[in-house]
């Protein structure tokens, strides 16, 4: 295995550890833990910048995939896939807008945005893990063009 066969599974174990550092920085300033919760979703930022360097450089040398699923679930996938790509996209401006307002210390915005950047962010790394999962995991992909991953 080269080490561009590697990226999607190195992605999805991004995603992964983004959402458990997204989940645990909720609870933290649910608890009041201003400090750790700070910590956490700085990491949890800076683990989603990796991710987003290790998806370029898949999109850029890698191959395009077919879901190989069919019927129900392959509508389902799509559906997935077009809420994940959509919601991705904003994403990257809502979260880095967010951190500037909580290092910044403007706190009541910072708060007003959270509320929409958390689950946004959850959902991306969530459904990120579940597009994963369909495309390499359940339903193996067939090359489209390019280099082949097998």
């Amino acid at each position: 295995m080269n080490a561009i066969e590697i990226l999607p599974h190195l992605n999805a174990g991004l995603n992964a550890a983004a959402a458990v550092c997204l989940g645990i920085g909720f609870v933290l300033i649910r608890l009041g833990a201003k400090r750790a919760h700070r910590n956490f979703m700085l990491t949890a930022a800076g683990i989603s910048g990796l991710f987003l360097i290790s998806y370029v450089t898949l999109r850029f040398f890698a191959p395009i995939f077919a879901f190989q699923g069919e019927g129900a679930i392959r509508i389902f996938y799509f559906i997935l896939l077009a809420s994940h790509v959509v919601m991705a996209m904003a994403i990257v401006p809502l979260a880095g807008l967010t951190l500037y307002r909580g290092l910044s210390g403007k706190f009541d915005q910072h708060r007003r945005i959270a509320r929409w950047t958390w689950p946004v962010w959850m959902y991306v790394s969530i459904t990120g893990i579940a597009v994963y999962l369909m495309l390499y995991q359940f339903f193996p992909a067939s090359k489209v063009a390019g280099l082949s991953l097998v």
